[in-house]
């Protein structure tokens, strides 16, 4: 027999993280290996356990879409699977810039959700039919101030009073390419300052503050 397909479950609520554990259990082909509840230790036991794929929840603390982002410029293996309650157009574009193989909404079967699970460790994109539709039409007609998913994550700690120092240390990244990200952010939105970006892009629902 192959080796299991080994899953990381990242949902920061421990009953969805015992239920979807109690799934999993019963299929000899997946394995869990690893339970987290916020960005910082989803990407700390990805790179320490090196799962095939990660289940990866968008609300948690330090935000899903972040640590997506962190993992797949980290250059690790392991594939992203969003599994969570949110399908705004704005979270699934996100999730899939920042480098997600597939993204399904909580209320999906068990059967699907497993075949969701094998078809990513295997490399494939997986989209439930909804997101699918309303990424499609995201993509037909783009917004002209639509942010990227870094200049997305970027401006969500701008907005919880982090320097442009501390937003690098935080992110891996330098204080310069902070700076990048800030004059692109300002671009798009029409604006000068910081907390002009965050009000414009708060309002325009681009980005949500309270992750």
């Amino acid at each position: 027999m192959s080796d299991p397909i080994t899953v990381l479950i990242a949902d920061d609520h421990p009953v969805v993280r015992a239920g979807l554990c109690a799934m999993l259990a019963n299929e000899a082909d997946l394995e869990v290996v690893g339970e987290a509840g916020t960005a910082d230790e989803t990407v700390a036991m990805t790179r320490r356990l090196d799962p095939d794929v990660v289940l990866m929840d968008l609300r948690m603390p330090g935000g899903g879409v972040e640590a997506t982002a962190r993992i797949t410029e980290g250059k690790l293996r392991s594939r992203v699977l969003v599994l969570t309650t949110y399908g705004s157009d704005d979270q699934i574009l996100s999730a899939v810039e920042a480098g997600a193989t597939g993204y399904l909404l909580k209320h999906a079967d068990h059967a699907d959700l497993l075949q969701a699970i094998r078809s990513a460790a295997a490399g494939e994109a997986v989209l439930a039919p909804s997101v699918a539709a309303k990424l499609t039409q995201r993509v037909r007609s783009p917004r002209k101030d639509a942010l990227s998913a870094r200049e997305a994550e970027v401006l969500r700690l701008v907005a919880r009073g982090l320097t442009n120092p501390a937003i690098g240390a935080v992110l891996f990244i330098s204080e310069a390419t902070v700076k990048t990200h800030m004059l692109r952010i300002f671009g798009k939105l029409g604006v000068d300052d910081r907390t002009a970006a965050v009000m414009a892009a708060v309002s325009r629902g681009l980005i949500t503050v309270d992750d």
